[in-house]
């Protein structure tokens, strides 16, 4: 099918990207850390303005009303959609997999969703409202539960080592509910979206036994790609952030395991910090010639251009369709 053709988001490739500038948004937000700067700890930001940039709250004052608006969309959707699927991928309560299957399709395509929450938060639940968008195309939707980091001791690696188990699982498992595992696209939001890079670059072919190029296409919305500055944020408080967990779940430091097109997202009136991490995620995916673009939707902040993954229209929805489908 064709796509839409009306955009209302700008596309830029990775170098035009650079140009963006953050200056407005921040001038927006600097009286909420005025005063007389302190030491800086990472670029030209000190303890304050490093914090502001890694907490939503501070540049989305709209915050608990979208958070509200997802699950309300999200229950409403269920009246519509196919009857929800749950499948377990480990033994703990929160290793699920929730699905929508597109009616009568085999060997389908299949998308999953990785939800965001500051790694704290979230749930596959509230991404059901995207899931039309894809099922009505004859995709099969799927979003991955796991572990909150408060309940696992601040500990990164475990919620990586799930999210890969969830995704080999549904490689493995795909002909069971009529999807094609060779047809494998993802997306992932926020803390989502940093652990859909560490999916992408995860080495596939050691202690699972799939093929590298198991993802074939993914759509990263307003993600976190290099952990360093993060470590020294405020998330230090509930995030147990060690070098090796540093080194090894910071997506930007391994791009040479990426096979697939990348297609990053963000909003204009998010965090300078946010916008650079995509930025720069771009620019070390081009550098090692990876097929990467990336897209700024002007106008929305770091929570409404999540919701652009529900529509056709959107940002995001345009980008995993045009993967889904061939078309991109």
């Amino acid at each position: 099918m064709k796509l839409p053709a009306r955009r209302q988001f700008v596309r830029l490739g990775v170098a035009a990207g650079l140009g963006l500038g953050a200056a407005g948004v921040a001038a927006q937000h600097e009286a909420g850390t005025a005063g007389r700067p302190g030491p800086l700890v990472w670029m030209d930001y000190d303890q304050a303005r490093l914090d502001a940039a890694y907490d939503q709250q501070f540049w989305a004052s709209n915050i608990q009303s979208l958070l509200r608006r997802t699950t309300t969309n999200s229950q409403r959707a269920l009246a519509y959609l196919p009857p929800k699927q749950v499948w377990a991928y480990g033994t703990q309560a929160d290793e699920t997999i929730e699905g929508f299957l597109a009616p009568g399709k085999r060997h389908a395509p299949i998308h999953v969703f990785v939800h965001g929450g500051a790694w704290r938060g979230g749930a596959a639940s509230d991404a059901a409202f995207m899931a039309e968008n894809f099922v009505g195309r004859g995709v099969h939707f799927l979003a991955l539960n796991f572990s909150n980091i408060l309940d696992i001791n601040g500990n990164l690696m475990v919620m990586a080592a799930q999210v890969r188990r969830a995704l080999a699982w549904i490689a493995r498992n795909a002909a069971t509910f009529g999807g094609d595992p060779a047809r494998l696209y993802l997306s992932g939001f926020s803390s989502g979206a940093h652990l859909a890079g560490v999916l992408l670059t995860t080495d596939w072919t050691q202690g699972f036994g799939l093929p590298q190029s198991l993802i074939k296409g993914a759509v990263c919305i307003s993600g976190i790609y290099d952990l360093q500055p993060v470590r020294l944020s405020a998330r230090r408080k509930y995030v147990a952030f060690t070098d090796e967990i540093e080194a090894q779940l910071s997506p930007q430091r391994h791009v040479a395991r990426v096979q697939a097109p990348v297609a990053l997202v963000h909003g204009s009136l998010e965090s300078p910090e946010f916008m650079r991490q995509s930025r720069d995620f771009a620019l070390a995916l081009e550098k090692a010639g990876k097929k990467v673009s990336l897209s700024i939707g002007e106008e929305y902040n770091h929570f409404d251009v999540a919701e652009t993954l529900a529509s056709p229209y959107g940002i995001a929805g345009r980008l995993a369709l045009a993967q889904v489908l061939g078309e991109g």
